[in-house]
């Protein structure tokens, strides 16, 4: 089943340095009536919260802590996208009134003892969703922390594959071992940031992906054109609310900004002809 998450517009000025001034995100009209959905599946982790019931967490729109995606669902929510879940293997029928899917660092056994890796029916379904026009976001992560032989089962389809090697080792607090550059005016990031990542994996690209962004001479991120669709893959789950709520990390680092430009990317490249009429989807 997918749950829906009634979409709450809140007051979430990102700001965005662009030639040393700053530039305010409003909440903007392009993205109403698209659905982001985010995959509790391939990243099932659960732990029981202050009631005593279990509940899925870990890059999930509802978790509020650290390791939760509520503050990038704002963000979606901004930009006039609702945010939903899917907690079975996804299908084209399931992600039918889906636009945008995101997968983020499968488990593994140490993270969970009883993961859902990536089948190749599984990459099959997904590869036909971005074909017909959906639009994918994969979110990667080191090998210690997440399964990426089985990703790239569906990461290889686009030309994208995701290695299985540690980069960008973050030691302590030590956080300019996870420094990164954007130097703006790029396919998806038109304004200069510096992001936080720390243990990532790195990226090997063929045609039809294209690098967006490198780092030490990793590939760290990459999008590619499938049929009608659009993937964004990125090695590391950068944006989740640790390094965006502003209190983690060093004031030069601007994660949340990064992740609002890469929202509205997404957001634009929804196929508006072909686009479902949102809706909850039942299993």
């Amino acid at each position: 089943m997918i749950l829906k998450t009634t979409p709450i517009f809140l007051v979430l000025m990102v700001c965005i340095p662009a030639g040393g001034k700053g530039q305010e995100l409003s909440p903007g009209a392009s993205g109403r009536g698209d659905t982001a959905v985010v995959d509790a599946w391939f990243n099932s982790q659960q732990r029981t919260n202050a009631a005593g019931q279990l509940e899925h967490f870990h890059y999930k729109w509802n978790d509020v802590s650290n390791s939760g995606f509520s503050l990038l669902g704002g963000v979606f929510h901004q930009y006039g996208v609702a945010t939903d879940t899917l907690y079975s293997a996804p299908t084209v029928a399931k992600l039918k009134d889906a636009q945008i899917y995101i997968i983020v660092s499968p488990d593994i056994p140490v993270k969970n003892p009883h993961p859902h890796y990536v089948q190749p029916e599984d990459a099959r379904q997904v590869g036909e969703w971005v074909k017909q026009g959906g639009v994918l976001l994969l979110m990667a992560n080191d090998p210690a922390n997440g399964d990426i032989e089985h990703l790239d089962l569906l990461a290889d389809i686009f030309g994208i594959h995701f290695n299985p090697v540690l980069s960008h080792h973050v030691i302590g607090d030590n956080h300019e071992m996870g420094r990164i550059p954007v130097p703006g005016n790029g396919l998806v990031f038109q304004h200069a940031h510096t992001f936080f990542m720390k243990d990532t994996c790195t990226l090997s690209l063929k045609a039809p992906a294209v690098s967006v962004l490198r780092d030490r001479g990793d590939i760290l991120m990459a999008t590619a054109k499938y049929g009608k669709g659009t993937v964004f893959a990125v090695a590391d789950p950068w944006v989740y609310n640790e390094y965006t709520d502003g209190h983690n990390l060093p004031p030069e680092y601007d994660n949340l900004a990064g992740a609002a430009e890469l929202v509205h990317w997404l957001v634009n490249q929804v196929q508006r002809g072909t686009r479902s009429a949102a809706g909850a989807v039942v299993q």
